[in-house]
């Protein structure tokens, strides 16, 4: 089994893909890659083969979260990066992830901060990824990282670790990772029962991703028809009595506006 595997997500004909497959590709600690999609095109096709990627289709109805577990069983290595296909990975993304590994071998996520990309310009501020870098500051105590309640405190006021920054044990976590029944919440979920689990989460403070926002990403969506509203509303639930809950959802939709 290889120590890491990128596994790169890809839906329909995005003209980020290209981008993602280089910045992955020109990692200065060499990786595995492979390319998944439900939305077989010769557009993918034609980029696995210009970039010698091995490419794996499922033959089922395209679904965020089949297409992740998908992606993760396909992935024969220690740890798995979910990449998502309009977001760059910063070239020492691998070899800061091996150097946490090695130094802490209980380490079941990894992840890190990130860089926010619109129109295809890097953001000079952005208040939410500020916040979200506050939030994160219990992971800095490493030496008590392994605690349920340290991991689960960097959650309690919504999901401040970058999804597609996060790097899976899957030696550890075993198979299917994502169990959830949401669709936008997927990834926050996840991490919230992670988070009740055996291991360590590791947070590298400082970009090793670059996050595209832009008009056709999945989060916008998700705002559009008010499901994000909905699934954050329970996922709150699960942590809150009710009243509480109100007052976190009235401030945490004001971060809808990153994505306007």
């Amino acid at each position: 089994m290889k120590p890491h595997t990128f596994a790169i997500c890809a839906y329909k004909d995005s003209p980020y893909l290209e981008s993602c497959i280089r910045s992955i590709k020109t990692q200065s600690v060499e990786s595995d890659v492979i390319l998944c999609t439900s939305t077989p095109s010769t557009y993918i096709s034609g980029l696995t083969d210009q970039y010698g990627i091995p490419l794996f289709i499922r033959h089922e109805k395209s679904s965020i979260r089949d297409d992740w577990n998908f992606a993760y069983y396909m992935a024969d290595a220690t740890f798995v990066t979910i990449a998502h296909q309009d977001d760059l990975y910063q070239k020492d993304y691998v070899k800061n992830l091996l150097n946490c590994y090695e130094r802490y071998p209980d380490m079941t996520l990894f992840t890190g901060g990130y860089v926010v990309v619109k129109k295809d310009r890097l953001a000079a501020f952005e208040p939410v990824e500020f916040i979200k870098r506050i939030l994160r500051l219990p992971l800095r105590l490493r030496f008590l990282s392994h605690l349920s309640w340290v991991k689960k405190s960097v959650l309690l006021f919504g999901n401040s670790i970058c999804c597609p920054a996060c790097a899976y044990n899957k030696e550890q976590l075993g198979e299917p990772l994502f169990t959830s029944p949401y669709h936008f919440a997927l990834d926050w979920d996840t991490l919230y029962e992670l988070s009740k689990r055996p291991g360590r989460f590791i947070c590298v403070e400082k970009p090793i991703l670059y996050y595209r926002v832009h008009e056709e990403a999945a989060t916008k969506a998700a705002i559009e028809d008010n499901s994000r509203i909905k699934e954050e509303t329970e996922m709150f639930k699960k942590m809150w009595p009710g009243p509480v809950v109100k007052v976190l959802m009235h401030f945490y939709r004001k971060a809808y506006h990153e994505y306007e």
